[in-house]
């Protein structure tokens, strides 16, 4: 089947669109990948619907958050589009698109996880079966809904000796470990890009650290970072998530723009050492996808940190970029046929568990 991906992070830099073949099982064949940034308006409106979304104790529309949404959801039409156009695909080829809309808050301790964007409006104005709200099942059912890309992690790395690891550095880091006897573990390791690039932006103006330029001009403060990491999140055990607010820039205050984008991203880094100290074992690779891989300064150091030489996912012939947009087509796939795409080891829900609400084309 033909399926399209679509992914709004929350580093709020834009959509991610894939489109890929597959089985929903262990044929993958990535086609074709645009990303659309946002602008500085749209970034602007939904920052402040997830600023709004973070006070409220349940997910509740408000003309805020309303029209965020209809914001997103033109934004993701013409993402849609442009990528068919692009790929020369015809929509009455594609299958299934799977929208992961976007996060405002993430509250699986009080039992709901809430992404803005509405399925059925895609469907309608795509003319393509729509699968969207594929985390709030696993949440409901006493998961974390996060992460979801482990089950797609498995599917590339199907002929990789094991055991390997995929570290994926979007806003908040992911973790997905495939062990030798094919186990299934994974959790987020902490903020990754979204400290450094909240930093970057509140004392340069720039939306981030291009190629870690500004913290290879600064010295870790290893007191701030030690603090950082006196967090209870650290020691609790997985599966576990996060939303991208759990952690602020506000230890760093005082600092100099260099000295705290060295020790964000050194914080970066240690999260993703301790999180492979919770591994059963110790993975024999650290591929490594999303933004972060474009930052050299942060691969050193994770690598200084955890002895491992991390891989950009273009090692292994993948586009770094696209993966997590890709994941989402492919959970798609799945949830058409009733597959899981949350498990146990990756989320902590009872069971291997489907998702999604499926919105069928107009």
């Amino acid at each position: 089947m033909l399926a399209i991906g679509l992914m709004s992070g929350t580093s709020l830099d834009g959509i991610d669109a894939a489109l890929i073949e597959t089985d929903g099982d262990a044929y993958v064949k990535p086609l074709a990948f645009r990303g659309e940034p946002y602008s500085d308006a749209a970034r602007a409106q939904l920052a402040a619907a997830t600023v709004t979304a973070l006070t409220y104790d349940k997910p509740r529309p408000s003309p805020e958050i309303v029209a965020a949404t209809e914001l997103l959801d033109r934004a993701h039409v013409f993402a849609v589009h442009k990528l068919l156009r692009e790929a020369g695909v015809d929509a009455a080829d594609v299958g299934v698109i799977g929208y992961h809309g976007q996060t405002v808050a993430h509250r699986p301790d009080r039992g709901w996880t809430w992404q803005i964007g509405d399925g059925a409006v895609l469907a309608q104005a795509t003319g393509i079966t729509t699968v969207s709200d594929l985390r709030s099942a696993d949440v409901a059912a006493g998961g974390q809904g996060a992460p979801l890309l482990p089950v797609y992690h498995r599917a590339l790395t199907a002929g990789l000796e094991k055991p390997v690891a995929v570290l994926n550095l979007g806003g908040v880091g992911n973790i997905t470990f495939v062990g030798s006897d094919g186990a299934l573990i994974a959790f987020d390791t902490g903020p990754a890009n979204g400290l450094v690039d909240s930093w970057v932006e509140a004392t340069t103006g720039a939306r981030f650290d291009a190629d870690g330029a500004l913290a290879a001009g600064g010295r870790v403060d290893e007191a701030v970072l030690t603090a950082m990491l006196d967090h209870p999140y650290f020691d609790s055990p997985a599966p576990k998530s996060l939303d991208r607010s759990d952690f602020t820039v506000q230890p760093a205050r005082g600092l100099s723009p260099a000295d705290g984008a060295a020790t964000l991203t050194a914080f970066t880094a240690e999260s993703a050492a301790l999180a492979l100290r919770q591994l059963p074992e110790r993975p024999r690779r650290l591929i490594v996808v999303g933004g972060g891989r474009l930052n050299p300064v942060m691969l050193a150091m994770i690598g200084d940190r955890t002895g491992l030489s991390p891989e950009a996912g273009e090692s292994l012939g993948w586009n770094g970029d696209a993966t997590e947009a890709e994941g989402w087509a492919y959970m798609a796939v799945r949830a058409l046929g009733g597959e899981p795409i949350s498990f146990p080891g990756t989320t902590g829900a009872p069971k291997p568990m489907t998702a999604g609400k499926i919105n069928p084309a107009a």
